[in-house]
This record gives structure tokens, C-alpha cells and sequence, in this order.
């Protein structure tokens, strides 16, 4: 399964890392578990949703 992030300001969606997501994660909450909040964004774009975490979204698809 591929990762896409796309901040609220931006109209594309980019391909994303682990690595580079779990970065955007501890910028965006620096007071949570960025290795857990991750573990849970993925088990829920797995279902198709999009999960927005403060100006960052995720998602598994960039369509």
C-alpha cells in the first residue's frame, strides 16, 4: 500500500514515505507517539478513509 500526504494549502497529493510521514506526524502533534499515531493512520486508510492530522492529510491513494 502506497502513502499520499497532501497539506490543506496544496491541491496534490505527494507520495510519501514512512520516514517522511512519521517526520510530518511529530511536526504536526510533537506531543504523541509518532510510530503509533502512523500505525493508526495506515490501519485506517487501509478502509479507504482519509485522515487529517492538524494541515496534513492522509490517504492511500492519490486519485
Amino acid at each position: 500500500m502506497e502513502l499520499y500526504t497532501q497539506y490543506t494549502y496544496e491541491k496534490k497529493w505527494q507520495k510519501t514515505s514512512h520516514k517522511d510521514a512519521l517526520r510530518m506526524i511529530a511536526e504536526e502533534m510533537p506531543d504523541t507517539d509518532a510510530e503509533g499515531t502512523l500505525q493508526y493512520i495506515l490501519s485506517q486508510i487501509q478502509k479507504g478513509k482519509t485522515i487529517t492530522l492538524g494541515e496534513c492529510r492522509f490517504r492511500s491513494t492519490d486519485a
